[in-house]
């Protein structure tokens, strides 16, 4: 098999070394490569970015087989050039290289898929710049749309720094998506994907930052690590299940199937598993330590892919001692960089045992001396049978080779190999209630319980969260709810007995009720000690919408309209009052809250903003539905749904959006008695009204706006609390409850 490949940096020279290490490859030839490629194989004059070019020398060599390493021809449009001339080619198409060409079109084919991801916005102005800014907060996170070399990201705690970067972007022609910050280490997977079929390659850490512990201006990549022994059990799989399968499966749907290297660049946050960006090809400097330790054929498996047969290839083989590779930088690196200086030393680096020296920003001078000829100018890779062997070897051939004003990192790795890298309690998943920035939690103490098979992971306001004590069961979590019961943002010291029952029971009817809606529950065959409370659940992606559909006005919608005749935005008719019935009914999101914040109500415009169009619009239908059906089979019980907020997920396996967490209970639904209802003024409800009512009444001596935890409810107040949950509940159903 003869290859080109096409590229000219390190990780091409990695690229390029492993096929010449494949018995299946009897020739290699680079375009345009770099000093150090040349040295190995045959290089080429090429503009990278050129199709016509490319197609003519791909011709020209009689190749079997194409590698376009870089994101600029991808862009460009150089692998459909070639695949419609009858190579195969290991690469993705222009149209599917959106992925990383914009990082606004990432976004939405991540909503669509359902892969967990930050929350973003995009703008492209000063003032929507601004708005994002100030609406996710620090620290702040601006990323460039189009191709940056991995350094069009700016993260700072400087809201003037981060305006700024958008300012520039949007100077050159651009505009920028702004996220939430997201916690916890980065990892970077590479998986190899045919448009159908794809297989993950060893996860690798990579330092983006110029210097040490993390310091100073972003870079393309300053050094990098495989594998990663802090990761926990299962990692890889979940990456393949909940993001990389997913997307895959969206882009083949959307007609532009994903041929070459999916970069998944992840955050294991306190949160679970985000991503952070997808690449559309292999990472420079990841790949040189990465490919370092594979020991399958490269040609086989990137043939494979090309021509969509990956699932014929046999399980990728590693060595199983660890690479590290140290990256050695110019003089001025990342700014403006000194070229021209010579390099000595490559050669008794590579000598040493297990080190092995990539090229990427060199040349060769007229005096045939090797010369740096960029920013990152060598990365020196090393084997080793740990972290710590890994390291030292690494070091080792740094200090072997000399370029004048050259700058490296000294920590790479060095965290991982002192044990110094905390996940934070991240799960691997985002549970139900887990989503977004954990509410306040003010006013009470947890009591977790010890449930033979389960580990307790989370606790919200009402609900418990249990995972599998088994670390291969990812799929599931246990969901217990409490009798907690909350009121202005406490949790109050006083239980209402049997509430956690009565909602789990109620949610259970109505998951039933509506069964052509998916929803999350997969069995009641819990612990004893919770039986009644308690279901086992899917594991959800969980969108960060409340997904309120409104029937009736009352509440902050008439709030809003009182004000300026609108709700989330959306024009109502004049001179409605509190209880006019709203036909048809009328969805109004609202964004999750950052910590001890309310919710933010949002027009449908922003939600599109965060979950893109697609699935802003499944949402609104599926709510819609799951409102209109139930508002019917109350109706016929002689109660009115005047609202209600429903949550949904992506089932990580298939992205179907899955109704989750609890639905239709009095505590994320408004239910009026028909008989009573009377427009022109508040209606009484099956909920907590009557804890609200004496917590702001003289009686409590409690004032809500001193920030001081509410007093113990008295016992009257909590039987006739109890008594109206156990009233909705038995009203809706037709059934007694049994304690």
């Amino acid at each position: 098999m003869k290859v080109l490949v096409i590229g000219p940096g390190g990780r091409e020279h990695a690229i390029v070394r492993s096929l010449l290490a494949d018995p299946s490859v009897t020739e290699v030839h680079a375009a345009p490569g770099n000093a150090g490629i040349a040295r190995d194989v045959t290089c080429h004059a090429l503009n990278t970015t050129d199709p016509v070019a490319a197609t003519a020398l791909a011709t020209e060599l009689g190749v079997d087989l194409v590698v376009v390493g870089p994101e600029a021809p991808l862009a460009a449009g150089v692998a459909d050039a070639l695949r419609e001339a009858g190579f195969d080619v290991f690469g993705p198409s222009q149209e599917a290289a959106k992925l990383e060409a914009s990082k606004a079109f990432a976004k939405e084919v991540m909503a669509e898929a359902g892969v967990p991801t930050a929350m973003a916005r995009v703008a492209a102005t000063s003032e929507e710049a601004a708005d994002a800014l100030d609406a996710f907060g620090a620290p702040y996170v601006v990323k460039d749309d189009g191709l940056a070399a991995g350094k069009g990201v700016v993260v700072t705690s400087d809201r003037a720094e981060a305006l700024a970067h958008a300012e520039a972007c949007f100077a050159a022609g651009g505009t920028v998506v702004i996220e939430e910050f997201l916690d916890g280490p980065e990892v970077s997977v590479f998986v190899i994907a045919d448009g159908t079929n794809a297989v993950a390659l060893s996860p690798a850490q990579d330092f983006k930052r110029i210097f040490n512990d993390d310091e100073g201006p972003n870079t393309g990549g300053m050094g990098a690590y495989t594998p990663l022994p802090w990761l926990p059990a299962g990692f890889t799989e979940e990456v393949m299940e909940r993001v990389a399968l997913p997307t895959l499966r969206t882009m083949a749907r959307r007609g532009t199937p994903f041929v070459g290297v999916l970069y998944c660049g992840l955050a294991v946050t306190s949160r679970g598993l985000r991503v952070i960006e997808f690449n559309a090809r292999f990472g420079d400097p990841e790949t040189q330590p990465v490919l370092a330790r594979l020991k399958t054929p490269l040609g086989r498996v990137l043939k494979a892919a090309a021509r969509g047969e990956l699932d014929t290839i046999e399980a990728l083989s590693w060595d199983p001692r660890t690479a590290v590779g140290v990256v050695v930088a110019s003089h001025g690196y990342p700014g403006t960089v000194r070229t021209g200086d010579v390099i000595t030393g490559v050669e008794a680096a590579e000598a040493l045992d297990a080190v092995s020296v990539f090229h990427a920003g060199t040349a060769s001078n007229e005096a045939g001396e090797l010369v740096s000829a960029g920013g990152r100018v060598l990365a020196v890779v090393a084997l080793g049978e740990d972290l710590a062997a890994a390291r030292a070897a690494a070091y080792e051939g740094v200090a072997a080779i000399d370029l004048p004003g050259s700058q490296h990192r000294t920590d790479i790795a060095l965290k991982a190999a002192n044990g110094e890298i905390v996940l934070g309690g991240a799960q691997g998943a985002v549970e139900q209630e887990a989503q977004g920035a954990q509410e306040a939690q003010r006013g009470f103490q947890t009591e977790v319980l010890e449930l033979p098979g389960w580990r307790h992971i989370y606790s919200g306001k009402v609900r418990d969260l249990y995972e599998p004590e088994d670390a291969s069961i990812t799929d599931r979590v246990l969901v217990v709810a409490s009798d907690r019961i909350s009121a202005y943002d406490f949790v109050l010291s006083t239980e209402i007995p049997d509430k956690g029952a009565i909602l789990t029971q109620l949610s259970l009817w109505w998951f039933e009720q509506l069964a052509d809606v998916p929803n999350h529950v997969i069995s009641t065959d819990v612990p004893e000690a919770v039986k009644g409370r308690a279901m086992v659940c899917k594991r959800l992606d969980m969108y960060p919408i409340e997904c309120i559909a409104r029937g009736y006005l009352t509440g902050s919608g008439l709030a809003e309209y009182n004000a300026d005749g609108t709700v989330s935005g959306q024009e109502l008719p004049a001179g409605l009052v509190d209880g006019s019935r709203l036909d048809p009914a009328i969805f109004t999101p609202s964004a999750k809250a950052e910590v001890g914040e309310h919710d933010e109500n949002i027009t449908y415009a922003q939600m599109v903003e965060r979950v893109g169009e697609s699935v802003s619009a499944d949402l609104r239908e599926l709510t819609l539905k799951v409102y209109s059906e139930a508002e019917r089979i109350a109706r016929e019980r002689g109660v009115i749904l005047a609202d209600t907020k429903v949550e949904f997920g992506a089932a990580p396996a298939t992205g179907t959006i899955t109704l989750g967490d609890e639905v239709l209970t009095p505590d994320s639904s408004r239910f009026w008695d028909a008989a009573e209802y009377e427009p022109g003024h508040a209606q009484p409800s099956f909920d907590k009204q009557f804890v609200r009512d004496w917590l702001t009444s003289a009686e409590s001596g409690w004032d809500k706006a001193s920030g001081e935890e509410p007093p113990a409810l008295p016992a009257d107040v909590v039987e006739r609390t109890r008594a109206r949950y156990v009233e909705a509940y038995e009203r809706l159903t037709g059934r007694t409850f049994q304690a």
